[in-house]
């Protein structure tokens, strides 16, 4: 019921009524786990594969809230090393009809002391990540990066570089070869804990791309891949008002060009870089759907707007009856034995 009353407000003031609510209402705890889904990225042990992707807890003031619904890990950003108010308004658009979204937020955030403020008061009890972003007036990007990464040290089990929101201006050139090898350097050289990095790559990349980052990853001592992020096209089987809007679109049309991309990130990784699939996973099946490509985990945020937070239940009891009826003992194991057959 309240995800319908959400959705009948202006996406953004919806999106902030959400964040109150997941900071003040007293949620009751998840139940526990099923042990079939309990698995490990990077060294970072999870109790389920099905994670929160970042942009909805912009500036990590809901993690409690969050930590009891149900996710194996969380991640909040995008943060920036300066406040910065983002793009004028409105910036996020609802296209029901196809069950996705259009934003151009451009990192909206209260900047890194915040968000550092917020880390410390955390639950212990799930995975946190932070998601790093550059600033939209810095020079060098790489240099927001490395602050953001020093200044949260300690503070988050995970950070993800994202080089690949399309509403910072120049922020996609980052994943060419030179850029990236700077980047990825630079970011190599200010770890001080053994918290693990990863990488969020854009899905409008070619297999070539891709199979170059996952080199460039791997040189560089990136941890794992997230992809992937929004994509800038639009399929034209869209259908609502706002689907001519700029920006990055997600959910559910964003499904099959995010599958085909962690397929080529699988095929170049050749299971020496850890994956985490997202865009437009909205069920059990689609998780493994992933996990069968590749996977070891998961992002959903899209599918919440549409589905509610019971979605996250739903999911982790479908991916472990499949995992089951499959005869794997594991997500790890179903990962690791990977096919490209369609489920």
């Amino acid at each position: 019921m309240l995800t319908a009353l959400l959705r009948t407000l202006d996406p953004e003031t919806a999106h902030g009524l959400a964040i109150g609510a997941l900071k003040h209402a007293p949620l009751p705890a998840s139940p526990p786990d099923d042990p079939i889904l309990a698995t490990s990225v990077a060294g970072l042990r999870l109790t389920n594969p099905i994670g929160l992707a970042a942009g909805l807890d912009k500036n990590a003031e809901a993690l409690g809230g969050l930590a009891r619904l149900g996710f194996g890990f969380v991640e909040a950003g995008s943060v920036t090393p300066r406040a910065q108010p983002g793009n004028p308004r409105p910036r996020l658009f609802r296209l029901s009809q196809d069950r996705a979204i259009i934003n151009r937020m451009g990192f909206n955030n209260a900047g890194l002391e915040v968000f550092a403020g917020h880390l410390r008061d955390r639950p212990t009890d799930v995975v946190v990540g932070a998601n790093l972003g550059a600033n939209k007036d810095t020079e060098d990007r790489a240099a927001d990066y490395v602050a953001g990464l020093r200044r949260l040290a300690g503070l988050s089990d995970y950070f993800t570089v994202n080089i690949s929101s399309p509403n910072t201006p120049g922020l996609r050139a980052l994943q060419g070869r030179e850029a990236l090898d700077d980047l990825l350097g630079r970011v190599a050289e200010a770890r001080t804990t053994a918290a693990p990095v990863f990488l969020k790559i854009a899905p409008d990349l070619t297999p070539a791309e891709i199979a170059m980052i996952v080199e460039a990853a791997l040189a560089h001592r990136i941890d794992a891949l997230i992809v992937s992020n929004t994509t800038l096209d639009r399929p034209p089987s869209l259908t609502s008002p706002d689907r001519a809007e700029a920006g990055g679109l997600s959910g559910a049309p964003l499904r099959e060009k995010a599958h085909k991309a962690l397929i080529h990130a699988a095929e170049a990784a050749a299971g020496r870089l850890p994956l985490i699939a997202v865009g437009g996973v909205d069920s059990g099946a689609e998780a493994y759907r992933r996990i069968r490509a590749g996977a070891c985990a998961v992002q959903v945020y899209s599918a919440l707007i549409y589905d509610g937070v019971g979605l996250i239940g739903r999911i982790k009891r479908d991916l472990a009856s499949r995992l089951r009826a499959d005869g794997f003992t594991s997500v790890a194991e179903a990962a690791a034995n990977r096919t490209l057959t369609e489920r």
